[in-house]
């Protein structure tokens, strides 16, 4: 009866179904972990060493992204073809800051690497000596870019760091973050993790002013706010520029003698705040990074707060009275690493604890718990204990897949998910089996992964979504499709099971995630599970892909359906006369 009873208030998030920049004299190595390692030798101690809406009901079991054109490849086949059976949101980026420390383009160097997973298409690091700025930046992965001779190129104990994913672009390399720019009264260098929703107004009123623009990136134009404030000293240009741009951005700044690390005053983005025993402060997206670089987390930089750091120590201050916050949830639910400690929070209690929700609200009579490698891992670790069914590996996933491959002219079903992801058919053949994900976007995945189990034997595939339903795109730094592609926005959960071929399938409640997170419950934003958002964007909207940040060029305007009809207007943020310093 307990356990009916379960079902039953989880039946709206549950339905059964039991009928069915390089150089050529850089000295290349022989694989990435051993450059990492080589470079890391000379900088770690030698112990380091040895709500549903059904809009649209479907009528076709064909993949949504049949009938979404993308560009092809010279061979005719799009690249996203492939690419889109990753089917998840994309954290645009992570971002690092490092002053006080004289390997600091190192420390930076591997602190990026344990932000990979934030961004993987382009890295820069920008290191200052004797008041100079120096950029290196490139597209690829963070080993790909920096070698030991670049590294080498960048002396100095005050450096920054980006890493960055975006959509394919002919000339994304000049959108590669960190920028530098010089104006009057000398250089600044940022790096960004966010997006502005306003950036169309304020591009569109600089460029009236003069202003010219070297990139399609919403980061350029804090660079031009900062050059065109009239405000002294460069930390109130700082202040001044930041009380112009709405959005989501954790910033950090490099200038000659400064390091300044900027939250939004609602704290969409993570940034935290380190230090290593030698003194030097640290600023990293995640405590992941912190940690391989041997820096002790203190605490969280704060929505809508500055932090500069100079050789007369560590000040903070108050960028502008701020809302609620409202933390992005998604963070928790799959951006950041397990280990990291995002929002004050174990990532990996998060999710166990989801797996465990799941567990209690839908259960299943089952054999065994697998993950939808590695995201759902932890999720279904939970799900696991709390159900009493042994947690097995059932799907492998392989991480050598590169970004082109060559498939056979007899085509292959399915062949961008086999190619990442295999069945364990021991594990699987004969059994009843629940699939632990994190989330659904576009359907297109989970439908090939149900089909891959139940073709290596699974008697019944059980869906469990450590997730609410996605029904609306973000605006504030993640990289998801326009809500019209979103599956849960189209279908209701039985649709989606009936679409996917599961023989059932049930949602994280969003009542229960509530519950869970208590008290900071409302410091969350919950927009691509609501469509309520804390600030309204006011120009820029996603289709495929945030095609605003990945090299193109031309009129903005242009785009069919990249703006929103009208701009809503936001309510000003007050402006603060004064800016104490705490």
């Amino acid at each position: 009866m307990a356990a009916a009873a379960a079902v039953s208030t989880a039946s709206s998030a549950a339905v059964t179904n039991k009928s069915h920049l390089s150089s050529s004299l850089d000295k290349p190595f022989s694989s990435p972990s051993q450059k990492l390692l080589s470079l890391a030798a000379k900088t770690l101690p030698k112990p380091y060493h040895h709500h549903h809406r059904t809009l649209i009901t479907a009528a076709s079991k064909n993949p949504l992204t049949d009938v979404v054109s993308s560009k092809p490849n010279p061979d005719g086949r799009s690249f996203d073809s492939y690419f889109d059976d990753d089917d998840k949101p994309r954290e645009e980026c992570g971002v690092v800051g490092i002053y006080g420390d004289s390997e600091a383009s190192r420390l930076c160097y591997l602190a990026l690497h344990a932000l990979q997973h934030r961004g993987q298409e382009g890295a820069g690091i920008v290191c200052v000596n004797d008041n100079v700025l120096k950029s290196i930046t490139g597209v690829g992965l963070v080993s790909d870019v920096f070698s030991e001779s670049k590294l080498d190129q960048l002396p100095g104990d005050l450096a920054i760091g980006h890493v960055r994913y975006s959509t394919a672009g002919s000339s994304m390399l000049k959108n590669v973050q960190p920028f530098v720019a010089s104006y009057r009264f000398g250089s600044v260098g940022v790096a960004h993790n966010g997006n502005l929703v306003n950036y169309k107004q304020l591009r569109g009123e600089l460029e009236e002013n003069g202003s010219i623009f070297n990139t399609s990136s919403d980061t350029e134009v804090v660079l031009h706010l900062i050059a065109i404030s009239k405000a002294r000293p460069f930390l109130l240009r700082i202040v001044e520029a930041c009380e112009k741009i709405e959005g989501a951005y954790s910033m950090v700044f490099a200038t000659e003698d400064k390091l300044v690390a900027v939250r939004d005053p609602y704290g969409f983005r993570p940034l935290v705040m380190g230090r290593r025993s030698n003194g030097a402060v640290v600023f990293a997206s995640e405590t992941c990074a912190l940690d391989l670089i041997e820096a002790t987390y203190e605490r969280e930089v704060l929505p809508g707060e500055v932090v500069v750091v100079d050789k007369e120590g560590v000040q903070s201050i108050c960028l502008m009275p701020h809302p609620e916050p409202k933390s992005c949830i998604f963070e928790h639910i799959y951006f950041a690493l397990p280990n990291s400690v995002v929002f004050g929070r174990s990532v990996y209690e998060s999710r166990r604890a989801f797996g465990e929700i799941l567990a209690t609200e839908a259960p299943v009579e089952c054999d065994v718990v697998i993950a939808v490698p590695d995201s759902g891992v932890v999720a279904a670790l939970g799900y696991a204990a709390k159900a009493g069914v042994p947690f097995q590996q059932g799907l492998i996933r392989s991480h050598y897949v590169g970004r082109t491959f060559i498939e056979p002219s007899q085509k292959i079903r399915d062949f961008g998910v086999k190619l990442k992801l295999s069945p364990v058919r021991a594990v699987l053949e004969g059994k009843r089996v629940v699939v632990v994900d994190d989330s659904i976007v576009r359907g297109t995945t989970s439908s090939k992964i149900v089909r891959l189990l139940k073709e290596a034997g699974a008697k019944e595939v059980h869906m469990r979504i450590a997730s609410p339903p996605i029904i609306a795109s973000c605006y504030y730094g993640v990289d998801t499709p326009s809500s019209e592609e979103l599956i849960s926005n189209r279908m209701s959960v039985e649709e989606i099971r009936e679409y996917i071929g599961s023989d059932s399938l049930a949602f994280l409640p969003i009542e229960s995630l509530n519950k869970l997170l208590g008290s900071d419950s409302k410091s969350y934003c919950y927009a691509c599970f609501s469509g309520n958002y804390p600030v309204e964007p006011t120009g820029k909207v996603k289709r495929i892909g945030d095609f605003m940040d990945d090299g193109l060029s031309g009129d903005m305007d242009s785009i069919d359906g990249g703006w929103l009809p009208g701009s809503s207007k936001v309510q000003k943020k007050t402006i603060l006369n004064e800016v104490r310093t705490s």
